[in-house]
């Protein structure tokens, strides 16, 4: 009986840590990460098909959501200003990804390699549907740098700076919507999250 490993592979995302050139309070693992970023596309896909008309796909983005750092599981989390520190080194990087979807996805047979890969790749969203995703991956990093700096650990102030600016650069009013409606609930106890009206 032939094997197919790519699920365990995808569960060792929680093995991972991101923020690796950084002190934590808590250390986030890819798994984590992932996870939040899923809900949030979701969010962001609802909040665009109701209030801005942005077409989308809400399930299909919060899929590619759960895989879109899914390479990191062979790459290892490489952190962003070293990732695009130079042309070379990102398209290296970018090369590299392609190659650990490609391994990763041989771990299945092949009938559902071909459905899993757009997934993976994000080749089956939108150019919109991308942009709701990036904007998720984004607040579920800016949420992290929030957390981190309630914490009292300066070391994420820049990396907030950076996070927030690069949100409000994307000109994505999905992302406006939640940081405006959404985003302050992130420094409430659970007792003022919970508090009826």
């Amino acid at each position: 009986m032939k094997l197919y490993p790519f699920s365990a592979l995808l569960a060792r995302m929680k093995y991972i840590t991101r923020w690796s050139l950084m002190h934590s309070t808590r250390p986030e693992s890819l798994s984590e990460h992932t996870c939040d970023t899923a809900l949030l596309a979701h969010i962001l896909c609802l909040i665009a098909r109701r209030y801005t008309g942005t077409p989308c796909r809400p399930k299909t983005v919060a899929v590619a959501a759960l895989y879109h750092d899914a390479p990191e599981i062979i790459t290892g989390d490489m952190p962003t200003p070293v990732k695009y520190s130079s042309p070379g080194l990102r398209d290296a990087y970018k090369a590299l990804e392609t190659e650990s979807v490609d391994s990763m996805t041989r771990l299945l047979p092949p009938e559902l390699a071909e459905e899993v890969s757009p997934f993976i790749t994000g080749s089956l969203l939108t150019a919109e549907e991308k942009r709701l995703l990036k904007a998720a991956d984004r607040l579920s990093a800016l949420i992290k740098c929030m957390e981190e700096q309630r914490s009292g650990n300066h070391e994420f102030d820049a990396a907030l700076r950076q996070q927030r600016e690069a949100l409000e650069g994307m000109h994505c009013p999905e992302a406006d919507w939640f940081m405006a409606h959404c985003l302050p609930c992130f420094t409430q106890n659970l007792d003022e999250l919970t508090r009826s009206e």
